[in-house]
Formats: C-alpha cells, sequence, structure tokens
C-alpha cells in the first residue's frame, strides 16, 4: 500500500539495513507482546518485521472497527519495540504478508524466525515461506497460550467435553483449587450466574480512548481502502496499546468483576455490555496474556475483592473455554469449515448488515456490532446464532459473518464458537446439544421483550414472537437428532404430547411463511 498513509511510522522509524542482522523475527497482528516469545528475543534483539496486507484486508470485507484496531495496536506495538531497543522493519505489501516476506528475504542472507500463526491460512503461508527458503526460516511454537494443543487434540475429536478439561486445566494451574478439591467444594459454579439485571441497577461505564495521531491516519486509510466493508467506524474506542490494555483490565477488575458472574447471561435494553470484561479484544491479539489476567483476578479475590461465583465464572471463560476451543480448531481444521450437519442452505437474513427488524432482541443484539463490532457472549449464543439456526441459515454463512464482525474474531477462537458450539454445524463433537431456545428464554434473561412488537408469551397468531413458533417448527424438522440427545429429547415429547394439531399446523405454517419472506442476502 502507498506509504502516505505510514506517515507516522515512517517519521518515527529508520529504515534498517538488513544484513546487519543475522537473526529477525516476523511478528503477525495477533503476536503483540515479546513476554510471549522466547526469551533469548528480548535479550538479542533481532530486528523485528512488521507486515500490512492489503490483500488479506481485501480478502473479508472486516468491520471497519476491526480493521482499524488490528492495524493501529500493530503500528502501536512496532514503535514501542523501536522505543524499546529494537530495530524495527514495518513493511507493506499490496500482496499477502507472505509476498511482502518474500520480497524482504530476497534482499536478507539471515534466518527468520516466525511463531507458529493461531490461524490456519496464515499457518499454510508461512509454510511456503519456509519451504522455499532451504533451512533460512524457523518456525518458533506459538507462546500466546496454556494449554500445549498436542497434548489434548486426540481427545477432542471423540467428544472430550470442555468441563472436564477445565478441571484438568485446575488442577495444571492451580487457579481456585485448595490442594487437590476445588476453592469452595464445587468445580462450577454457572447455577448462580443466571440473573436478570434488577431495573435501575447502576452499571459502570468501560474507559474509552481518543484516537491518537496513529489512529486517525488508520481510519482515515480504511475508510479510502475498505469503504463499503461493514459497519461504522466513528464509535472507535478501544485500547490500541498494552499500557491502555492493563488500565482496562485494572478497571474491570475494581468495578465490575465483582457482579460479573450473576449478571453474565443478563440482557438489557441500551447496555451490550454490562458487567462483561470486553477484554477478549485485547486477549486475542497478545496486548494482554491469558495467564496475567487470570492471576490479577486471583489477587482480587484472595484480597476478597470479588466474589467466588464471578471469578469461577471469568476464570472458566479463560482457562477452559478459551484454551479448549483453540485445542479444537488445531483438532478439526481444516475440514471442520464445511460443517453443516443440519444441512441448511438459506443465506444470511438481510438484518445483520443492516439491523433494522422489528424484532426487539435481534435489534439490540445487531446494532452494537454495526456500532462497534461487539455484543455480549449471549447476544452471540442465544439471540444471534439461535435466530440462525431457527431460520434454517446456513452456518458457514453465519461463521463467515460472525469472523467479519466481531472486533475480537479471529478463525481459532470464532469458527469453534458458531461451527461447533452455537449452530451444532459439527455434529456435536464441541457442544452436547443444539442451542436453540424460544422466546421464553430471551424474555427471562432480559427486558427486551417488555417493548417488542411481537409478544412472548403467543406462539401462534400474527403478533406471535417468531422465536416461539420457529423453536418448534426447528424441535418438529429435526427430531432425529435431538432424540437422540439424552438432554433434551424432552423437547420432542413436549411437542408431540402438549401441543394440540391446530397448534402445530399453524406453528408450520407460520414458521415456513416467516423463513420464505425473510430479507437475505446474496
Amino acid at each position: 500500500m502507498p506509504r502516505p498513509f505510514l506517515k507516522q511510522i515512517d517519521e518515527k522509524l529508520e529504515k534498517p539495513d538488513l544484513n546487519k542482522f543475522k537473526k529477525a523475527v516476523f511478528v503477525l497482528h495477533d503476536q503483540l507482546n515479546l513476554d510471549a516469545w522466547p526469551e533469548w528475543v528480548t535479550r538479542e534483539k533481532p530486528l523485528l518485521i512488521f507486515m500490512e496486507s492489503r490483500k488479506k484486508g481485501e480478502e473479508v470485507p472486516h468491520h471497519k472497527i476491526k480493521a482499524v484496531y488490528v492495524l493501529s495496536s500493530m503500528r502501536h506495538f512496532a514503535l514501542e519495540c523501536a522505543e524499546n531497543g529494537f530495530d524495527v522493519l514495518y513493511h507493506s505489501s499490496n500482496g499477502h504478508f507472505d509476498d511482502g516476506l518474500i520480497e524482504i528475504m530476497n534482499d536478507y542472507d539471515g534466518t527468520l524466525y516466525y511463531m507458529t500463526p493461531s490461524e490456519w491460512d496464515s499457518r499454510q503461508r508461512l509454510e511456503k515461506v519456509k519451504s522455499e527458503r532451504n533451512g533460512s526460516v524457523k518456525e518458533i511454537p506459538n507462546g500466546f497460550f496454556l494449554a500445549d494443543a498436542d497434548q489434548w487434540i486426540d481427545k477432542i475429536k471423540p467428544g472430550y467435553r470442555m468441563e472436564y478439561f477445565y478441571r484438568e486445566m485446575r488442577r495444571n494451574t492451580g487457579y481456585l483449587m485448595n490442594g487437590k478439591e476445588p476453592e469452595g467444594g464445587e468445580w462450577n459454579y454457572d447455577d448462580q450466574n443466571r440473573e436478570s439485571l434488577p431495573d435501575g441497577h447502576p452499571v459502570p461505564e468501560i474507559k474509552t480512548f481518543q484516537p491518537d495521531d496513529i489512529t486517525t491516519e488508520v481510519m482515515e486509510m480504511v475508510e479510502e481502502y475498505f469503504p463499503d466493508s461493514f459497519g461504522k467506524m466513528k464509535n472507535f474506542g478501544y485500547a490500541v496499546t498494552r499500557k491502555q490494555a492493563l488500565q482496562l483490565l485494572r478497571q474491570f477488575i475494581e468495578e465490575r468483576l465483582d457482579e460479573f458472574g450473576p449478571y453474565e447471561d443478563a440482557l438489557k435494553t441500551g447496555n451490550h455490555k454490562l458487567f462483561h470484561s470486553q477484554l477478549s479484544i485485547y486477549l486475542n491479539n497478545g496486548l494482554l496474556l491469558p495467564g496475567e489476567v487470570c492471576d490479577a483476578v486471583m489477587d482480587a479475590y484472595e484480597k476478597g475483592e470479588a466474589r467466588l461465583n464471578s471469578v469461577e465464572g471469568f476464570i472458566r471463560q479463560i482457562i477452559g473455554w478459551r484454551e479448549y476451543i483453540r485445542i479444537y480448531y488445531e483438532a478439526m481444521m481444516p475440514e471442520v469449515r464445511k460443517a453443516n450437519h443440519f444441512g441448511f442452505r438459506e443465506k444470511l437474513p438481510e438484518m445483520f448488515w443492516t439491523g433494522d427488524t422489528a424484532m426487539k432482541c435481534m435489534q439490540q443484539s445487531l446494532q452494537p456490532v454495526i456500532e462497534e463490532a461487539y455484543s455480549h457472549h449471549i447476544q452471540r449464543l442465544m439471540i444471534l446464532s439461535n435466530f440462525s439456526n431457527l431460520t434454517e441459515t446456513d452456518p458457514r454463512e453465519l461463521n463467515r459473518w460472525f469472523l467479519l464482525a466481531y472486533a475480537d474474531a479471529y478463525e481459532w477462537v470464532e469458527l469453534p464458537n458458531v461451527l461447533g458450539m452455537s449452530t451444532y454445524a459439527d455434529g456435536g463433537v464441541l457442544a452436547s446439544k443444539p442451542y436453540v431456545s424460544s422466546g421464553n428464554y430471551i424474555n427471562k434473561m432480559s427486558d427486551y421483550c417488555k417493548n417488542c412488537e411481537y409478544s412472548v408469551t403467543k406462539k401462534t397468531g400474527e403478533k406471535a414472537c417468531p422465536f416461539n413458533y420457529l423453536f418448534w417448527n426447528f424441535v418438529d424438522k429435526q427430531r432425529d437428532t435431538l432424540n437422540k440427545i439424552g438432554r433434551i429429547n424432552f423437547m420432542v415429547n413436549m411437542y408431540d404430547n402438549k401441543l394440540s394439531d391446530d397448534d402445530k399446523q399453524e406453528m408450520r405454517e407460520l414458521s415456513e411463511s416467516f423463513i420464505k419472506k425473510l430479507k437475505r442476502l446474496d
């Protein structure tokens, strides 16, 4: 890409003499923390190479805020490395990053090191560079995770559930352990983490950061090069440096951690963050490391500053779920990209791109994504993914949307959550059941239904909540799968024995009409 959009970089970095260095290290955009790299990198200070790839940006129309975040945080990190005594080569390429690396390597006689990428496609591209350079390119194991994936991969495919993995990780790390027993006597306090938020309950705001010159320059570049990409950019306020990310970690622990647990699954009109940390954005590109986040949370617990169910719920997300889905990704790629257990073929509903819908829960879950490239996990799981399944949307279409729409989405973390957990597209390898529900769950956990055009208490009729009849239509049509799952085969029994024939027929007709009339984009 033209250098004018690297003005801030050009002003602050001198172009290094490549052959002055026997070693060079290529740093990907999601590896922005030298504490996760081998000690020799900090000690020897090899040349650090960063790469911006226009082709990478054109592959998927990523949310404008996501593009700004990825590029701005990488530029800030490169400059911080230079301030800490590293020589830095910041390169831009109109091709892919492997094209840019090959350009550099043509003028470099030393050894290039890179850390194993978290994502499959980046891994394949660097393998190509490695194979072409006859031993002058060497790979470093990925240091941004707590678990060694190779030790677990063989267990994942037969259906090794996250709960058992989580318990092993607790034992291995010592987090929330009393000797060999779990803190408080229970491994999991999820039953205490399902409260709806009371009216008027105060929720602290998450600190935002005004874009500096570097971020502003990136915003201008994204707007010029990718004007048609998804989402809006005006609300950009994310941390783009480690210092800022650490401020957000401290703020979360001081102001929201204690009440994170009880309201972890809650939904509230006009507030899509509640007591969530929103730290996944920074964990997933390295500005924060999982171990230090868990240590900080544990320190607060040991000081009596946060209740056990909140701390356990948060620790489980980091050392349990986050680590588990990364191993799932390693075990299931690349075949899992094609997963579609239910055989759904419909395109993604248009409302996912526009946010325009009379369904209050969908509107409240989509607008934050459009505005800020973020919504919390219950909106992602029990509303957006639930709706996708109930409307027979191709899960691979939903998967692509999640990848481009969320600031914290990288394929290794996003794909397992969509194709493995929320849509059951893998047929039950990751999740023990499809995550589908009627409007009753949404009404229990939120205030969305109070001011909705549709009635959550009605299963049939023009004003019935679409989630209600769509859910029972799904149960009827997918009974073969549901009957094989002991946890939820009662749904089929309820459909068969509790609903009248007239209601069944009307719900079928309503569902067919809704799915047929639903606007979708090619």
